[in-house]
């Protein structure tokens, strides 16, 4: 998901760079509530046929499952935050510590095929960076003209 955050005249614009997610928290709980009623409904029915250890293993099996999804979702609250000012492009990594600057002026924009998929890479003096990586393919292609076009008024406000 890529958001252009609006900005008041004379401010750096911000750009959002974001991988889609498929459930919020609430649908997050219903799915792994439903699965473990579906799954305690089966051990059950095997405990019923004498299976004694279903239910122990399903609730087992609940948790595990509850556990891996939502540590699934919660990797996809990570994204990038790119800052375009007159000056300086900024990427920080959300969340985490990681921010790299580039001088707006220099900076190149640019698609490059590798590891079987298209990167969105950030240039400048001999330094590289990929942004955008948990993006789909057409994502990066319209983050790489947004930030084309990011770059070019900042640059053009510049030159006047």
């Amino acid at each position: 998901m890529i958001v252009l955050r609006p900005t008041a005249a004379g401010q750096p614009r911000v750009l959002w760079l974001r991988p889609n997610r498929a459930l919020d928290r609430r649908g997050l709980r219903r799915l792994i509530v439903g699965l473990a009623a579906m799954a305690l409904a089966t051990a059950s029915l095997g405990a019923w046929q004498g299976n004694v250890f279903a239910p122990v293993f399903a609730l087992a099996e609940a948790f595990v499952v509850g556990f891996a999804l939502g540590s699934a979702w919660r990797a996809g609250g990570r994204g990038e935050r790119i800052v375009v000012g007159p000056d300086t492009l900024e990427v920080r990594a959300v969340p985490g510590r990681r921010i790299v600057r580039f001088q707006t002026y220099w900076v190149r924009v640019g698609l490059a095929s590798g590891d079987g998929r298209q990167r969105l890479l950030l240039r400048s003096h001999g330094n590289q960076l990929e942004i955008g990586a948990f993006l789909g393919e057409e994502e990066r292609a319209e983050a790489s003209r947004k930030l084309m076009v990011l770059l070019s008024e900042v640059s053009g406000q510049t030159r006047r």
